[in-house]
């Protein structure tokens, strides 16, 4: 059933909302909706005392160890870790209090995809599939959805379908989707992937991209015959947004386990 999953995005150490397409190298083409004045730990006791489980900490860049770390330490084995996630340091994450880790740039060198990448990866987590999310954030090409990667600058040579999902689904417990065209404008949510990830998906699957309304999570649920969760971001309150109160998902979740 679609629940909402909340998330921690860090940048140089702090909690931002981030419009996706901006997050280039360059600092002075970095367009924020939100930074935050409290610290990343603040909102990992804000999910434990609401039960928000599946919620992810990704790493946008250097400068953000530390604060994931002490997010970690709020809510050990309950929060998914990601960004600048490889072989030597995924398992280190998973003792550090990780639940998950979540794997993207990696797995493609040179923007091609690498299944030798992903099998040592999961050699690292000594072959625990339930231990890796893998990332397929991804930007419309063409009429297509393909990877992107480097901080969602690079197009890889891996288009989301029905193709590319059975063939990663046997190596992971899950995927996040980012629609990075989509990311922290709330200008609506890209509905026709979420459709299709209903259809190719057999394993959880996780959409972030353009949330904007409470009603978004209905319409996930629709769209997805209730396969593909949410994550909203920018629309929260809790992100200086005025779309979407917090509280509003707490309650969306209990009442989809009542």
């Amino acid at each position: 059933m679609t629940r909402f999953h909340p998330c921690i995005d860090l940048h140089s150490g702090q909690v931002k909302q981030i419009v996706g397409g901006t997050l280039k190298e360059r600092t002075s083409d970095l367009k924020t909706n939100y930074v935050s004045q409290l610290p990343a730990t603040h909102f990992a006791k804000l999910y434990k005392d609401n039960d928000l489980t599946g919620a992810h900490v990704i790493m946008l860049g250097p400068g953000n160890e530390e604060a994931a770390q002490a997010a970690l330490s709020v809510w050990p084995n309950e929060l998914q870790v990601g960004g600048g996630i490889n072989e030597k340091n995924a398992a280190q994450w998973v003792e550090r209090g990780a639940e998950k880790v979540i794997v993207t740039s990696y797995l493609f060198e040179g923007a091609k995809f690498s299944l030798d990448r992903l099998n040592a990866v999961l050699d690292a987590l000594g072959n625990d599939t339930n231990k890796l999310v893998i990332d397929l954030s991804c930007r419309r090409h063409d009429a297509k959805w393909i990877v992107a990667m480097n901080k969602w600058q690079t197009l890889t040579d891996m288009e989301v379908n029905q193709e590319s999902i059975a063939m990663l689904e046997p190596k992971c417990s899950e995927f996040l989707i980012h629609a990075a065209d989509n990311e922290g404008l709330q200008n609506g949510i890209d509905e026709e992937l979420i459709q299709k990830l209903g259809k190719w998906c057999s394993i959880p699957v996780t959409y972030a991209g353009g949330a904007k309304s409470i009603h978004d999570l209905e319409q996930v649920k629709a769209l997805s015959s209730g396969k593909v969760d949410l994550t909203i971001g920018s629309a929260l309150d809790i992100f200086g947004g005025s779309g979407v109160k917090f509280v509003d998902c707490v309650d969306w979740n209990r009442r989809q386990t009542a």
